[in-house]
């Protein structure tokens, strides 16, 4: 085994190795053979959604001695969401280099990640993904839905709490209730948002025990699950099972199409990019592109009736009979061959499974809604895409030609949003307008925030309109909801023609045509663009500077293009 290259070593390498690590009271007999799992831990207080992994990490140690393992839990890099500034993502691809020198460098056999904020899941398994040793994912489960004023609520709420905030229809004292009243357990997001799209990805790839996705973080079931874990990776060492030999073409499709039937968030298609480019010369050649999510999208309709697409909580689908019954009912479109870390066929896994509450989980003859998953748009606007989510979007903006009201920056956009003068300009601002905000991509920000379901004018919430189509290079929260086009590539910092539009420009949205079009001809185009002048940032030192030199644009999941591909577990130098 790989830990052996270290504590199986006689004379001084070997009493380095062994000696310091007894200092915690393990025994030499530890160190004579057992599979040491790695627990790579994003436990932290500034992470709310993961700051109940130090008892859950407990639960996976259980399970590992049990097997006969030697458990030993690591830190990495940890990123809240809510916290973290300037935006999460910024640091997606610094966490997942954090994972693969502590998964490389360290005595380990096989890994088990924890994550469950947005960005610790897909941080970890890239990191995973490089190295490709035996690996496992336990997701700390979504938090039980709020209640407020006698109704359950979620993180999709916030959106609603804002502009009634906005409008003066809710008082701080309310705002601060309803925060309260939210987030009242341990977890992540209760919606359908990107942690959970997270989870549920995890385990459609095949690299999580079923059920991981669902469970509640409160609920008991969580802590047994993580014991099975903990089992299961003792187990997989031995066989030699991982990440390369699951995530095959078949499972990266598996992944694609489950997060449509269940409405999943748009991040998940920047953070399954990027995963897939990390696979490089392991394993089935994956080959994954931006129009593969729209043509394997495009069969599927939305099963999950859950926030922010439909009306309940992923703590109802666990209720209903979890994302396993959910598959059972999509396994028509799907490949039930693809193997999973359990050591059975994702078909295997769902063969007993059962929906039981249909209004959660509907049937392909019966879906929730026709339309799901995620479209990409191509056009003069985003010659390398763009992407929509139809389940969370008005139907009638879902065909749409309107004038441009452009924000240069985020800056601009909070500036002047709620200003008076945006409805009486040159080019006035109603309801058929389109929002279009530039440089929140991933160079122009920098980080790519998810800002892209811009907060409605004040002027157009008070006429009762709650939608309007809204365009940029930036993200929304998987939370989110609304006509929002995201991920315009090129984005405006590297003079995409999104960068080129003007206020007044018509723009014509047609989602069933998959088009996203500028009504500005070439020519005209073309003299723009040679008066383009790129903002000037002011990063000129550290990671955020390296960052900006590196990422690739959304298109390609806004990783390091020095980071695709795959590097192994050898460890090149032994100072010892």
């Amino acid at each position: 085994m790989r830990s052996q290259e270290w504590f199986g070593r006689t004379g001084k390498d070997g009493f380095i190795y062994r000696a310091w690590m007894k200092n915690q009271g393990f025994p030499h007999h530890e160190f004579e053979g057992k599979p040491v799992i790695g627990i790579c831990n994003t436990w932290s207080e500034l992470t709310p959604c993961n700051a109940h992994f130090r008892e859950l990490a407990e639960s996976i140690k259980r399970g590992v001695w049990e097997a006969g393992g030697f458990p030993l839990e690591f830190p990495v890099m940890s990123l809240g969401e809510c916290q973290i500034k300037p935006t999460a993502m910024l640091f997606r691809n610094l966490a997942s280099m954090d994972v693969e020198e502590s998964i490389r460098g360290n005595s380990i056999d096989g890994v088990i990640l924890m994550c469950g904020c947005d960005k610790t899941t897909p941080s970890l398994v890239m990191g995973a993904c490089s190295v490709d040793i035996p690996t496992m994912v336990v997701s700390g489960g979504p938090m039980l839905a709020g209640r407020f004023q006698g109704r359950k609520i979620g993180t999709s709420d916030l959106w609603r709490f804002a502009e009634d905030y906005k409008m003066g229809k809710m008082t701080q004292a309310e705002f601060i209730a309803a925060e309260a009243s939210m987030a009242r357990s341990q977890g992540h997001c209760a919606v359908m948002g990107t942690a959970s799209t997270m989870a549920a990805m995890v385990e459609s790839l095949g690299l999580s025990l079923p059920d991981n996705a669902t469970i509640p973080a409160a609920d008991s079931r969580r802590k047994v699950l993580a014991h099975m874990t903990g089992m299961r990776a003792v187990e997989l060492v031995r066989e030699g099972l991982t990440p390369s030999k699951l995530l095959t073409r078949k499972a990266f499709e598996n992944a694609i199409m489950i997060n449509a039937a269940l409405g999943g968030s748009t991040n998940f298609i920047l953070h399954l990019m990027a995963i897939a480019g990390r696979l490089g010369t392991f394993g089935d050649d994956v080959n994954l592109s931006l129009d593969d999510f729209d043509r394997l999208s495009a069969q599927i309709p939305l099963l999950a009736n859950l926030q922010p697409s439909g009306e309940h909580f992923v703590e109802d689908l666990f209720y209903a009979g979890g994302l396993p019954a959910l598959i059972r009912e999509l396994l028509p479109h799907l490949h039930a061959d693809a193997l999973t870390v359990n050591g059975k066929t994702l078909g295997e896994n769902c063969s007993e499974a059962r929906c039981y509450d249909p209004e959660v989980i509907a049937t392909l003859d019966e879906p929730f809604k026709p339309n799901s998953g995620i479209a990409v748009l191509r056009g003069n606007l985003c010659p390398n895409g763009a992407v929509i989510k139809p389940s969370a979007a008005t139907p009638e903006l879902m065909q749409h030609t309107g004038r441009a009201v452009v924000f240069e920056d985020i800056d601009d956009y909070k500036k002047r949003i709620d200003d008076p003068a945006l409805s009486a300009g040159t080019f006035p601002l109603d309801a058929s307008c389109v929002l279009v905000l530039k440089n929140v991509g991933p160079r122009g920000y920098p980080g790519m925030p998810e800002v892209g379901n811009m907060t409605l004018p004040a002027s157009i919430l008070a006429q009762g309109v709650h939608d309007m189509v809204r365009i940029s290079d930036g993200r929304m929260s998987g939370t989110g909801f609304g006509t929002v086009v995201l991920h315009v590539s090129p984005e405006s910092a590297v003079g995409g023609n999104l960068a080129l539009v003007q206020n007044g420009d018509l723009i014509t949205l047609d989602v069933p045509n998959r088009s996203l079009h500028l009504h500005v001809s070439d020519e005209d185009l073309a003299l723009r663009l040679a008066q383009f002048k790129p903002l000037e940032l002011g990063y000129e030192r550290g990671y955020v500077n390296l960052f900006i030199r590196h990422v690739t644009q959304a298109h390609e999941g806004a990783d390091f293009d020095f980071l695709r591909g795959s590097s192994g577990s050898v460890v090149k130098r032994d100072s010892h």
